[in-house]
């Protein structure tokens, strides 16, 4: 039977047309929310708008200098949805390299993902021949990556931003917030060319919020030159470690705050380990030993219970709970009645336990009362064991409370009134150092001075005193005790006419395997510094220590102290009295 040609073709006419039916069926009722999200993913261009991450300055006398910058740097963004899994990864595999983050089956793995970053960091060079590519569903989205022009200089205070671009340690880390600012969206209707347009009732646009440009009260110069000496001092007393505080006690502004060795930001994965990273000033608790004299004595004073002129009776040992409580200095001259003013030139152990007994009211027992005083000027009145509330990164330590239940909490507390049996940071003690001597206010230290806004530095308001640490009196009796304990026999000369510089030494054991060592000791000095006749300038604190060596305040914390306090005495421009 021979078919009739016109009947075929009305046949395969009828099919084609119901093929093309049903396939508008899928397209306009099945599948028609995902040819809708197509249709508009090749006329829609969404970008997140990254906010600029905030930079970091270090004052120039009174300018602020940018020590943290940003360099322009690009990511490389794919649209799985619109890209093409067959050209993309032989065009981009080769350019990108090493730089590349993401896998290609990752990349494609979700096409309902609208953005996928599979690079980061990419220089401007790499960049251009990205877009040179000419690639669908491919764009660049300027970044910055952080860039550190003055090298290793404070390394431990700035801190670094990691590859995900989180700060990490210092002012990075403890500040992170404030310096990454909020990111943006645009979402807007675009041409053939990737161009944005204006029209579009669907369009969107929330600007990004940049980061906050920090302005830091650390000198860049001051920083600059404590680091050299910090370097020099380190090679002429062979010891590893050495940090350095540099405070104006009138205001609690950290002027200088380093620690050796350092590392460089640019570059921080190249470090011997993750230790180099801490700052010790401020994260870091260790047992300061008898610089705590000063506090110990300073409440004494308070109280009413001393003064320089008072005796005890020495003997070189004293008994608290059994245990033996030894001075460092043995000397036979020093048995028998001995004022306050000698037991801190001499650093008495036994002289700083007199003490906690008066403030109990004995002349031989540690008591409750002695302890319960002891500690409201250790916690409150100075902050020892207290969060300073600097803007940094901060460990809190550890001071024992009067009726905390640990063996033998009178030779604790006998051991805690020179600076043992306790954990305590610098920027903890040279706060409370501060405020004994500048008259006996607290300042809140502060690493902080205010920011950059629109290129114009907006300083930050100076900042009242906390609180009221001890008596103008207190103060007044304690800088000249500390004068003395300079001016003793062991350091004639040291300072020139018309400065008046005090301070106290430190040699703390270290507890090895539970108990404390003798064959490893950390060093320290805190002192203060300025014209004759007038408050205190300055505070600067030292520590000097390395695992496995003894370390003493006298014979290697002192000595960087003088050469630090020579630095900033004349950087400052302090002059004598008299001139």
């Amino acid at each position: 039977m021979k078919l009739n040609r016109n009947a075929v073709l009305k046949a395969g006419l009828l099919l084609v047309v119901a093929v093309i039916i049903l396939k508008l069926f899928c397209i306009q009722i099945v599948e028609h929310e995902e040819w809708v999200e197509k249709a508009a993913a090749q006329h829609t261009l969404q970008n997140v708008l990254l906010a600029k991450r905030g930079e970091i300055y270090m004052m120039d006398g009174d300018e602020p200098v940018a020590v943290v910058m940003n360099a322009t740097v690009y990511t490389v963004i794919v649209d799985p949805m619109l890209a093409s899994e067959e050209e993309l990864p032989e065009k981009l595999t080769e350019v990108l390299g090493e730089q590349r983050i993401a896998e290609w089956e990752d990349v494609f793995a979700d096409k309902s993902r609208r953005y996928y970053v599979i690079a980061k960091n990419v220089e401007r060079k790499v960049a251009e021949k990205v877009a040179e590519a000419d690639l669908a569903g491919v764009w660049l989205q300027s970044d910055t990556k952080r860039v550190y022009p003055e090298g290793t200089l404070a390394s431990t205070v700035l801190g670094f931003v990691n590859a995900d671009g989180v700060g990490q340690y210092g002012v990075e880390g403890a500040m992170n917030e404030e310096l990454t600012g909020v990111n943006g969206l645009l979402r807007t209707v675009k041409d053939v060319n990737n161009v944005a347009l204006s029209i579009g009732g669907d369009n969107i646009k929330v600007p990004a919020e940049d980061g906050e440009n920090i302005v830091l009260t650390i000198d860049r110069n001051l920083q600059y030159k404590v680091e050299k000496i910090l370097e020099q001092q380190a090679e002429e007393l062979g010891f590893k470690n050495i940090s350095a505080l540099v405070m104006d006690p009138r205001t609690g502004k950290v002027l200088a705050m380093a620690n050796l060795p350092g590392y460089d930001p640019a570059d921080f994965g190249n470090v011997m380990s993750a230790e180099d990273y801490i700052n010790h000033v401020v994260e870091d608790p260790y047992e300061p030993a008898s610089v705590c004299k000063t506090f110990t004595f300073a409440a004494g004073l308070e109280y009413g219970v001393m003064t320089p002129e008072k005796t005890f009776f020495n003997e070189n040992v004293t008994y608290v709970d059994g245990w033996p409580i030894k001075n460092s200095t043995q000397k036979a001259e020093l048995v028998g009645q001995i004022s306050m003013q000698t037991a801190l030139n001499w650093s008495m152990n036994t002289g700083s336990t007199q003490v906690l007994r008066w403030l109990g009211g004995s002349e031989s027992e540690i008591l409750q009362q002695g302890r319960e005083r002891l500690y409201d000027y250790y916690y409150n009145h100075f902050g020892l064991g207290v969060p300073t509330g600097i803007e940094l990164i901060e460990s809190p330590g550890v001071v024992y409370g009067p009726n905390a239940e640990i063996y033998g909490i009178d030779s604790t507390y006998a051991n805690m009134t020179f600076g043992q049996n306790m954990q305590v940071t610098m920027i903890q003690v040279a706060s409370a150092f501060s405020a004994v001597v500048n008259g006996g206010e607290y300042f809140a230290p502060t690493i902080v001075a205010g920011k950059v806004v629109n290129g114009e530095f907006v300083e930050n308001e100076q900042a009242e005193a906390v609180r009221r640490a001890v008596s103008q009196e207190t103060s007044a009796t304690m800088r000249e005790m500390l004068y003395n304990t300079r001016t003793s026999f062991r350091n004639n000369g040291v300072d020139a006419e018309g400065y008046y510089v005090g301070g106290k030494t430190g040699t703390a054991q270290m507890i090895k395997d539970g108990a404390y060592s003798f064959d490893e000791t950390v060093a320290t000095y805190v002192g203060f510094g300025g014209t004759a006749g007038e408050l205190p300038e300055y505070v600067i604190m030292v520590r000097v220590w390395e695992d496995g060596k003894i370390a003493g305040g006298e014979a290697q914390a002192l000595p960087v102290f003088n050469v630090l306090k020579a630095c900033v005495q004349d950087y400052l421009k302090i002059k004598p009295a008299g001139v």
